[in-house]
């Protein structure tokens, strides 16, 4: 069972698909977001979840207050889940004069696709890309990243501890780590 942890769309249980994703655990969200909520960046930004799944973090990231929010998964089974989970959350979510919602955006492609073919700066970055994901492929995902970050972003990285730290591309450098059990985090900082 996944769900949002905080925020407006607190303690909505998130649909998982039977198969393909792999969802962060909320003990882990929770030490994440506990992180990015102390460092102040997530309200009003723009955030970017790669390899989405269900949408836990970039959900997540929405019912904490980010302005807007991409999701981008390539399986169609698992998008048409990620569309409910996010209608979900988006029901949830103040209506004027209370407040604005966010905008909530899903791209249904390649994430090597997405950004490559994508001009939208972005300032927080999810990117918890499935376990079979190699090395190289991760390195060349995050270069095709850099260029797509506003001043100042953060990259949040989620791996198995056993694969060891990503190949830190030219514009970005490694800012915290930190291991959660069998995962790994990495804060990455736009140069």
């Amino acid at each position: 069972m996944s769900r949002i942890i905080s925020g407006f769309a607190d303690n909505l249980t998130l649909v998982v698909p039977k198969v393909g994703t792999r969802p962060t655990s909320d003990r882990v969200r929770e030490a994440l977001f506990s992180s990015l909520d102390a460092r102040d960046e997530i309200r009003g930004r723009a955030v970017l979840d790669l390899y989405a799944g269900t949408g836990g973090l970039g959900l997540e990231a929405a019912s904490r207050g980010a302005a807007s929010v991409t999701l981008v998964e390539k399986s169609p089974a698992a998008a048409k889940v990620l569309r409910r989970n996010a209608d979900a959350v988006l029901a949830r979510a103040p209506k004027p004069p209370r407040g604005a919602p966010p905008r909530v955006d899903l791209v249904v492609q390649s994430v090597r696709s997405f950004l490559t073919g994508s001009g939208a700066l972005v300032d927080l970055v999810f990117f918890d890309p499935p376990y079979e994901l190699t090395t190289d492929e991760l390195a060349d995902d995050l270069s095709a990243l850099v260029p797509l970050l506003a001043p100042e972003a953060l990259v949040v990285v989620e791996r198995a501890s056993r694969d060891g730290a990503p190949r830190w591309p030219d514009g970005l450098s490694l800012d915290v780590k930190k291991q959660y059990g069998d995962t790994t985090v990495w804060f990455a900082v736009r140069d």
